[in-house]
């Protein structure tokens, strides 16, 4: 049997932990600098900015998942992104994904959100095929970018049209 609980600030050791699972096991582990200060202010502060619900089997948590709400300006409606799911390795094979997945759609569903959307990386063949087995479906026409460190410091700082190349211009 498997309990879907929220997270509490208690929990904030254990959610690192989990982060830094999934992180070796995308063979990411390298770029983790949460700590569990940073984490419990931006989880359980003033402002939460992301939810964490846990998959638990007689008590023990042995999965998670991280969400927080971002918005479609196509639909005017709220939608849940899913930025880690995940299953100790022990555990897998047992629906345990799934059933995190399902509290996430139902979710979506009471919180009136158009959509629930995550990312995965290519070469999870395991993911992608159990996502599909779900009905996700990717999505082929659109490409994630992101700014970090360095290049996000330097946009936020820098004056309006200065730092445009000649593509932008």
């Amino acid at each position: 049997m498997i309990e879907i609980r929220p997270a509490v600030a208690a929990d904030v050791e254990q959610i690192l932990e989990f982060i830094r699972e999934l992180a070796r096991y995308e063979r990411l582990e390298h770029e983790v600098v949460a700590t569990t200060a940073n984490l419990r202010e931006s989880l359980f502060g003033a402002h939460p900015f992301a939810e964490v619900v846990f998959a638990c089997r007689q008590g023990e948590a042995v999965g998670f998942a991280l969400f927080f709400h971002n918005f479609s300006t196509f639909k005017g409606q709220p939608g849940i992104y899913l930025e880690d799911l995940y299953v100790k390795p022990h555990m897998r094979g047992q629906g345990i994904g799934r059933q995190l997945l399902r509290h996430l759609a139902r979710l979506a569903i009471e919180r009136r959100c158009a959509r629930l959307e995550w990312a995965v990386l290519e070469w999870n063949a395991p993911s992608i095929a159990f996502y599909r087995n779900l009905g996700a479906q990717p999505m082929q026409d659109w490409r994630i970018f992101r700014l970090t460190g360095e290049p996000l410091e330097q946009l936020a700082t820098s004056e309006a049209g200065a730092a445009l190349s000649l593509n932008e211009r």
